[in-house]
């Protein structure tokens, strides 16, 4: 007697419920929380001493500018009357003030980034500070910063990054092509240093000719 057919057996098909979650869902999830963590409005605080205290804390991440304080606070609190008694306590106890904010800026600038004047100014007056206490700022740090130093650190710097490590100790007159050098140039005005500073160091330290370049360097 002829047995039955078996039936096939086919590979196990996992459902659909059963399917793995496809890696990018979890790339995109994690992005979306980052995004409301850093982005979401802070929780909505309606006494003066919580506005204060949130202040305080703002100030122990890292120092504010009078502008920069308020809009942070504004973020917190719809009471335009909290907000000006906060500001007001701020002033009054030392820890609000445009002109020391400015001279420490100008200087973590100049020693840690290696910035110029022009770059240190655009980037304050965005922070709202007075023109007065910019120019004081600056005035003090040019007096003990040395601009065409600042500017030879990082030609010296680029320049090893454009030849790259097989250069070894070809000098700094090794020539490189004028794009690079003319993106060079601009990367310094960026930085904002003087036009007439850069020339003269890339001159110097190129041994010739710094190709003109239209920028729109203040």
């Amino acid at each position: 007697m002829r047995s039955p057919h078996k039936p096939l057996v086919y590979p196990f098909t996992p459902s659909e419920s059963e399917r793995p979650l496809p890696p990018y869902l979890f790339t995109s999830l994690l992005l979306c929380f980052i995004f409301l963590s850093v982005f979401s409005k802070p929780r909505q605080l309606d006494s003066e001493s919580a506005l204060y205290d949130a202040a305080i804390k703002i100030l122990m991440r890292r120092a504010h500018s009078v502008r920069e304080m308020k809009q942070a606070l504004e973020r917190r609190c719809e009471d335009s009357t909290l907000i000006k008694n906060v500001m007001a306590r701020l002033k009054s106890a030392g820890l609000m003030d445009d002109a020391r904010y400015a001279k420490q800026f100008a200087r973590h600038r100049t020693e840690s980034r290696k910035q110029g004047k022009f770059r240190i100014a655009r980037d304050l007056r965005a922070r709202g500070v007075p023109d007065r206490h910019i120019e004081a700022a600056l005035e003090e740090t040019a007096q003990q910063t040395d601009e065409a130093a600042l500017v030879r650190q990082r030609i010296e710097r680029k320049l090893r990054s454009l030849r790259g490590p097989s250069a070894g100790n070809s000098g700094p007159g090794k020539l490189i092509d004028e794009k690079k050098l003319a993106g060079l140039y601009r990367s310094l005005l960026h930085a904002g240093f003087s036009a007439d500073v850069v020339h003269r160091e890339l001159r110097s330290m190129m041994r010739e000719e710094v190709p003109d370049v239209e920028t729109d360097a203040e």
